[in-house]
């Protein structure tokens, strides 16, 4: 019976995949409007968040900001990252997403523009770690409207859709932090951002409902969202609890090991450009903005990745652990970005290297709505998001001290390109086949 149910559900997810283009306009598109909205919410909580890593150079003269001290001030953020991510989930799935989005949205923007009244590394840290808490909401949230408006068989390709708007924070930030820098001063570049947050936080408010509140989704398009409701459904389950599931434990060392490469990238990226081959503010802007274009390729292409396993014959989990494994090998090459000296050579292999990673990010977060009921899946991705930031916090007070004694990426970058494999292998060895977990009532 367990056989032909998966059976029957592997066939359902092959006929949702193959039909989306033939049928997505007679069931309606609410569902990719709602994506939509989540892409560009995680686009200005990547700009703001950025706005630090491009302005370091100039901080450094301005209030001389040395490396440890900087890696101080992104310890604070990923420490109020990690803290706040334990209870975000929980929040989100406890209050709804239409209101936590506008608690989340509106503390990490106010705590944004609140950098710019900061004049030491104390200051800094400060304003730093209540973004961080601020932040720390932004992908509980997204995930949990993820499986609450989309299938299972598209929640990948959703997710890789707005996982991809942090792509576009960070291809926008180089493009317009430095140029306010420059014509009215850092402190304003602080403060650009936040007409972007009010403008999405009225937008989500007069528009988002839950997909049985909404006024203008059709009847089919809910039908097709709830089409595994039956086998989803279940209790909710205190996060304690979360972690007795091996599940749980397989997601939050993937991410302990894995998420710390993407906060190096965006935090020092700039950095490495600067110091290796010499380029000021106005130039950071072209490498850093091909970098995350290739990023955000990796993004939606790595959601999508999935879907040619399948027709290889692949289960649901197969193809999704197949994709994750390609991805990971990709990233191995970057490990020798420190003796590379042309920097469009260095542009490329980090251009994969950050490609590889959001394909990777995109089925990392899937696995928790493949194993988890949707009752669940905010409090998951909070524990797992906590441990990443937890990691995030321990590389970058690495980080800041191997830079000021040794101005060397080499160990950084070996780091880099060897966590996926081994975060992949972890994952195989406590969650076998992605298997879903169930909650007695």
């Amino acid at each position: 019976m367990a056989r032909e149910t998966e059976t029957r559900m592997s066939q359902t997810e092959d006929d949702a995949a193959q039909a989306t283009d033939l049928i997505g306009t007679r069931i309606g598109r609410v569902r990719w409007t709602i994506c939509a909205m989540l892409f560009f919410a995680t686009s200005i909580n990547y700009m703001d968040r950025q706005v630090i890593a491009l302005l370091k150079p100039t901080l450094a003269h301005t209030i001389g900001l040395t490396e440890i001290a900087y890696g101080y001030i992104v310890d604070a953020f990923q420490l109020a990252y990690a803290i706040g991510l334990l209870a975000a989930g929980r929040i989100v799935d406890k209050i709804g997403t239409r209101i936590g989005y506008v608690l989340i949205m509106g503390i990490w923007s106010l705590s944004a523009m609140g950098h710019a009244l900061a004049s030491t590394a104390l200051q800094f840290g400060i304003a730093r770690f209540f973004l961080g808490l601020g932040e720390s909401g932004n992908f509980p949230a997204a995930i949990k409207t993820v499986a609450e408006w989309f299938p299972q068989s598209e929640r990948s390709l959703a997710t890789g859709i707005f996982n991809s708007g942090a792509n576009l924070g960070a291809i926008l930030a180089p493009l317009i932090v430095p140029w306010v820098a420059l014509h009215y001063g850092w402190r304003a570049a602080f403060l650009a951002t936040g007409i972007f947050s009010l403008l999405w936080i009225v937008w989500w408010a007069r528009y988002y409902r839950k997909p049985t509140d909404h006024p203008t989704l059709t009847g089919a398009e809910l039908r097709h969202i709830y089409q595994e409701a039956a086998v989803q459904m279940s209790p909710s389950v205190p996060w304690i609890r979360l972690l007795g599931f091996r599940e749980t434990w397989a997601f939050s060392i993937a991410k302990f090991l894995t998420d710390p490469i993407w906060w190096f990238y965006l935090f020092w990226l700039p950095s490495f450009f600067s110091a290796k081959f010499h380029l000021n503010l106005l130039h950071l802007g072209l490498p850093l903005v091909l970098i995350y274009n290739m990023s955000a390729v990796g993004s939606i292409g790595g959601g999508w990745l999935p879907s040619p396993f399948r027709k290889l014959g692949l289960s649901a989990a197969g193809a999704r652990l197949a994709a994750m494994l390609l991805c990971a090998c990709c990233v191995v090459p970057v490990f020798t970005l420190a003796y590379i000296h042309s920097e469009w050579a260095a542009i490329g292999l980090l251009g994969l290297a950050a490609g590889a990673h959001q394909g990777w990010s995109a089925n990392l977060y899937t696995t928790v709505s493949d194993m988890f009921p949707r009752s669940a899946v905010g409090a998951v991705v909070g524990i797992g998001g906590m441990a990443g930031s937890a990691g995030g916090a321990l590389l970058a007070f690495f980080t800041g001290h191997i830079l000021e004694r040794t101005h060397s990426y080499s160990i950084l970058f070996i780091l880099a390109a060897s966590v996926y494999l081994l975060a992949l292998l972890i994952m195989r060895l406590l969650a076998p086949g992605l298997r879903s977990v169930e909650f007695a009532a």
